[in-house]
């Protein structure tokens, strides 16, 4: 992203980043963000936070975008610090967890989901991180730590939930949990509909 002179301009061109890139935060996570959380809720973000908190976010979406992982940790740590009851601060450690992941530090992006988790007051916002969350913990094996993060959830996200719920029964060899969790989410949104059925004809395929 480049510099914007007003704090208007600045908020349009996070909306912009957003809606195209933030689905591929953590781990390549495809979650339609901006069709649930609701743009319309950046103007209020806006008047409590101002153009100081979008200016950093900018630059943290720069270094990130540039591959500059030092960079980005540091911005996020910074806006962390300083913008932690916003969504901005949620915002900011999601991108960090992306970094830290794709160098291999599981353990900190974990860290700063969890953070992420208990300082995100929108729902749908919440349920966005509890699922990249669990994701992670899913891929290091952390069956019970993933499974606590989607319970029967409702709204936007309840597709996905059903899904990483199909995944972590598959992980513990219950294919029969698996094949009702997968089987209710393809009654519901997915991000990736594809690759649910392929998770499905897998299941009857692999089943006596």
């Amino acid at each position: 992203m480049s510099e914007y002179q007003t704090e208007e301009e600045q908020v349009e061109a996070i909306k912009r980043w957003w809606k195209e890139n933030g689905t591929s935060v953590i781990a390549g996570l495809v979650i339609g963000l901006g069709g649930v959380f609701g743009w319309q809720a950046w103007g209020n973000y806006k008047d409590r936070i101002g153009a100081e908190a979008a200016l950093a976010f900018n630059q943290l979406v720069a270094a990130v975008d540039r591959g500059d992982g030092a960079s980005a940790a540091k911005q996020a740590e910074l806006m962390r610090d300083n913008y932690d009851n916003s969504s901005y601060g949620v915002f900011a450690a999601m991108a960090e967890a992306r970094v830290k992941l794709e160098a291999g530090d599981a353990a900190t992006a974990i860290s700063r989901l969890e953070w992420a988790v208990q300082r995100a007051d929108n729902p749908a916002l919440k349920q966005l991180v509890q699922l990249n969350l669990a994701r992670i913990k899913l891929n290091e094996g952390d069956l019970d730590g993933a499974e606590e993060l989607v319970g029967s959830e409702a709204g936007g996200f309840a597709g996905e939930f059903a899904v990483i719920r199909g995944d972590i029964a598959l992980a513990r060899g219950d294919k029969a949990a698996a094949a009702a969790a997968y089987t209710q989410a393809m009654t519901l949104e997915v991000s990736n509909r594809n690759l649910l059925q392929m998770k499905l004809d897998d299941l009857a395929a692999n089943t006596p």
